[in-house]
């Protein structure tokens, strides 16, 4: 550990420098096995999403030297003087996507490191957000509690205590993230047209529902609607940043406060390649390369540490975890690795035959619960689409798919692909509840001669979750079987989705709740 008042100077004294300045120090190849061009940090964390914000700022606040690699960029904090920090769905650029000539709705852009990046896999199109902040950049802002305990324990392990789980580590998450639902006075603007029949329809139909919390400053949102910020999220702009600034994002709290605790480093634009172990060494190995705004690599770069912490999303950290196991750098990683992947049970469905409402007002707004479904539990969010015909809406159900999806690395390419099975075949029980949900809801509110309808879209998954799952390829607390010091804190470790809700709560919280039993066995040397 590296004493606070040890200078950056002789912190760095030998080293062969970052180019951004990374508080780290450098073991000699004579101590450690390492070469001499691995730099050191006590600790690394893989990623700046929601696990990895919260694992920097645990392990900061402990005295714990700490280095965040991140693989996008880090993006202003907009503001009344700069509201054009990112790109949008009426005016795309590469802002809006990861490295490709494409946007997540086909749009045609300059290729950038852009926030958010659509994965083309085997059989589902993950969504993937890229930055300083993670997906916290680019999702819907909703703190979302799975309300249903009996839910709940048909996807955790019953080791997690889901009132300590609500009552502690949720609240924790919540003390920092400050959300709240919409406001009254902006809920009946014609912005919110769509969250209040939305929540009608529901109440209609005998569901129970409720307006979501949300992880957004609404006085900004009463800018916008005065005309004196940018319209953002009032309009519907979530998934390629939030211009006005009303999104609070990791890097508005989390992060600053890791930041402020003088022991955490942020690196973005640095993409991790490989994890490995050092032979007869309590050391990890982590592989990157720095690149610049266009994808070039710039450098290829080495770190080693004690303590590594991934936090690259379900996605990432499943490939990473699958290749080291594959090639050899990770041999001792258990069967369970790269599997019991699922979609959190992410279907879009497009209603239609409304009342002439526009579908707008953001984040998302309500959502409706159907746990007691004789199929399968669901839950049905709205959000908006901005571009919706008059008279339609858009919403997201969520449910408990089979978590059937599997990670295999490829020798020939040296890559790793998620294969994912047929959604109608291998989960037709998941698909079938959530065509039910939305049959009560619809017949429910015939109305005028006009009956609503709903079509559906499978593919695309807002919430990949597993991979390294929680009481298989992990214990309770994110500790990788076989690994000393290896630990899974972000979407990886939900046995396929969050129990019935958007997962980013569920997954700050469980981090919260393992860097809690983590970190005073780091400081007592039992970790």
């Amino acid at each position: 550990m590296v004493h606070k008042s040890f200078s950056r100077r002789h912190f760095l004294q030998g080293a062969t420098l970052f180019s951004a300045s990374v508080v780290t120090s450098v073991l000699t190849s004579s101590r450690t096995g390492a070469t001499i061009g691995d730099e050191y940090s006590e600790a690394v964390v893989i990623g700046s999403g929601y696990g990895g914000a919260v694992a920097a700022l645990r392990l900061g606040q402990a005295g714990i030297q700490t280095l965040v690699l991140e693989r996008g960029r880090r993006w202003e904090i907009p503001s009344q003087n700069n509201q054009d920090v990112f790109a949008t769905y009426r005016k795309p650029d590469g802002r809006a996507a990861w490295l490709s000539s494409t946007t997540l709705f086909g749009d045609s852009v300059d290729t950038y490191t852009g926030v958010l990046e659509t994965l083309r896999e085997y059989g589902a199109t993950p969504l993937c957000g890229a930055g300083v902040g993670g997906g916290s950049l680019v999702n819907n802002a909703g703190v979302v509690v799975p309300k249903s305990r009996y839910v709940f324990y048909q996807v955790f392990p019953r080791s997690i205590d889901y009132d300590e789980l609500l009552d502690v580590y949720f609240a924790r998450v919540r003390k920092i993230l400050e959300p709240s639902p919409i406001p009254a006075d902006i809920l009946a603007t014609k912005y919110y047209e769509s969250t209040r029949l939305f929540q009608e329809y529901a109440t209609r139909a005998g569901f129970a529902n409720y307006l979501i919390d949300l992880a957004v400053d609404w006085n900004v949102v009463r800018d916008e609607i005065a005309g004196t910020r940018v319209p953002s999220a009032s309009i519907g702009e979530i998934w390629f940043g939030c211009n006005s600034g009303a999104k609070k994002s990791l890097d508005r709290n989390y992060i600053p406060l890791a930041e402020q605790t003088k022991y955490v480093e942020i690196m973005p634009l640095c993409v991790v390649t490989a994890i490995s172990q050092l032979p007869h060494e309590k050391l990890y190995r982590v592989s990157y390369n720095r690149i610049n705004t266009s994808g070039q690599i710039l450098e290829t770069k080495t770190i080693t540490c004690r303590y590594l912490f991934l936090a690259a999303g379900s996605i990432g950290t499943s490939k990473l975890l699958v290749k080291a196991k594959a090639t050899g750098n990770l041999p001792k990683l258990n069967e369970h690795i790269g599997k019991n992947w699922g979609t959190n049970g992410d279907t879009i469905g497009h209603r239609s035959n409304l009342p002439p409402i526009k579908d707008l007002g953001g984040f998302a707004g309500a959502i409706l619960e159907h746990y007691d479904n004789p199929i399968s539990p669901t839950i049905l969010m709205n959000y908006p689409q901005w571009n919706n015909p008059i008279g339609s809406q858009e919403c997201l159900g969520m449910g408990i798919p089979k978590a059937n999806g599997v990670f295999k690395y490829d020798a020939s390419t040296e890559s790793v692909n998620l294969y994912w099975p047929s959604y109608l075949n291998s989960n037709k029980q998941h698909i079938d509840a959530t065509k039910l949900t939305y049959k009560i809801l619809d017949d429910a509110n015939f109305k005028d001669g006009k009956q609503p309808s709903t079509e559906f879209v499978y593919q695309n998954v807002a919430h990949p979750s597993g991979g390294a799952t929680i009481g298989k390829a992990c214990d309770q607390y994110g500790r990788v079987f076989g690994y000393k010091g290896l630990y899974v804190v972000d979407g990886a470790l939900l046995p396929g989705s969050a129990g019935g809700a958007n997962p980013f709560l569920t997954i700050a919280g469980l981090a919260e709740r393992a860097m809690e039993n983590i970190i005073p066995k780091i400081k007592h040397g039992d970790w």
